[in-house]
């Protein structure tokens, strides 16, 4: 699962949002740990990380990380529908979250270009 306090991957991909997702991640904490997330309002933010950064693939929010993250093709193609709709909804809300943010995009164009230039033999200048 990825790191709460940054949401991403080693890859530098997103799994879940915190606002999107919070009903997942609740119900995830109750599941998991026996803890109603409302009823203790005065979780410090920290431990709050901890449970969530815990969380196993069988709560509810595991099982929809699992989908989103699924990278290979075999086993997307086993999906069922709801699981192909849930990891199509997230990888295409990612790729529009990316084109939205120009400076991003620039970025990771010129990280691209870089790549392309090293595999065939051409040095950044």
């Amino acid at each position: 699962m990825p790191d709460f306090n940054g949401q991403v991957s080693s890859s530098g991909e997103r799994w879940y949002d915190l606002h999107d997702d919070w009903p997942l991640i609740e119900a995830s904490i109750a599941k998991q740990y026996g803890i109603r997330v409302r009823q203790h309002k005065d979780m410090p933010w920290d431990e709050f990380c901890t449970l969530v950064s815990g969380l196993m693939s069988d709560t509810p929010l595991g099982g929809i990380v699992a989908i989103r993250a699924e990278k290979d093709p075999k086993a997307i193609k086993a999906f069922s529908p709801d699981q192909r709709r849930i990891h199509r909804e997230w990888r295409t809300k990612q790729a529009q979250q990316k084109l939205s943010d120009p400076e991003r995009l620039d970025k990771d164009m010129e990280a691209l270009s870089t790549l392309f230039r090293k595999m065939f033999g051409k040095e950044a200048r």
